[in-house]
């Protein structure tokens, strides 16, 4: 059975001195633990502000504090690339359980933006109230899930910032309804030929109704490394292709029990 898993947001472990120390726990998690009714003896699995993983004994449980000794320091193997989802802005809470299931699956950020036919458009005050949102929900599912980092939410971007931000990635893999393309697997392997140490891979998926084809055009010309693919016959709803489209690339990477070797 996993252990009961929480994440610090300012501490680093390394840098305790004290062979039992206070675990500075969020409110939210210290209520957590108390209602899961542990005792001291037992293990919980904590990653700190350095997403590093350790294995902790608890040592002493107050009402207001926890204290914990390491048992074990351990450090997990990566993917040879990082893969952030790009979602232009659904309805409704649809976008809730994209962040959800995607970072179950082990997508390592989100960056939500408006494109033309967004129906939903934020700003201000309920933008920022929205991407907390889609925080909480991400690190709720990192603690379920058994992540080691629970994945940024940015902040939602109109289109055109967007573009900026695509720039700075080693890939850009559009999904549109419109590709003739389905072809990742080679994508993949031509992008792991290049050797790179740790690449980044933008995922990018429309909103209801799809993008046009300026934006597709536009997002080509945002990154020289840009493939548009086609997540097969039946067109899919933004949910649902927020989540098998970066499961997929995901696979070829060496996720979810696939592989892929460099030519």
């Amino acid at each position: 059975m996993s252990l009961p898993r929480f994440f610090l947001d300012s501490q680093v472990i390394a840098d305790e001195d004290a062979v039992a120390f206070e675990l500075r726990l969020r409110p939210d998690d210290l209520h957590h633990l108390h209602v899961l009714r542990l005792s001291p003896g037992e293990h919980i699995a904590v990653v700190d502000a350095a997403s590093d993983y350790f294995e902790c004994r608890l040592e002493r449980i107050e009402k207001d504090a926890v204290f914990v000794s390491v048992c074990s320091h351990e450090k997990m193997d990566a993917l040879p690339a990082r893969v952030v989802l790009f979602q232009a802005l659904p309805k409704g809470s649809k976008l809730d359980d994209v962040v959800r299931h995607a970072t179950e699956l082990g997508v390592d950020g989100f960056r939500p933006f408006i494109s033309e036919r967004s129906i939903v458009r934020l700003d201000g005050a309920r933008a920022e109230k929205r991407t907390a949102r889609l925080q909480e929900i991400a690190r709720s599912a990192a603690m379920q899930s058994g992540r080691h980092v629970v994945p940024p939410v940015s902040e939602i971007l109109p289109f055109k910032r967007t573009l900026d931000k695509l720039s700075k990635y080693d890939m850009v893999l559009i999904f549109w309804e419109e590709a003739t393309s389905a072809d990742l697997a080679t994508c993949i392997r031509e992008f792991l030929g290049k050797g790179l140490e740790l690449g980044r891979i933008a995922v990018v998926i429309g909103p209801e109704g799809g993008f046009s084809s300026e934006e597709v055009a536009r997002i080509e010309g945002a990154c020289s490394n840009t493939h548009v693919l086609s997540l097969g016959d039946t067109i899919l709803r933004a949910e649902t292709a927020g989540i098998v489209a970066p499961a997929l690339v995901l696979y070829e990477l060496g996720g979810l029990g696939g592989s892929v070797e460099a030519s």
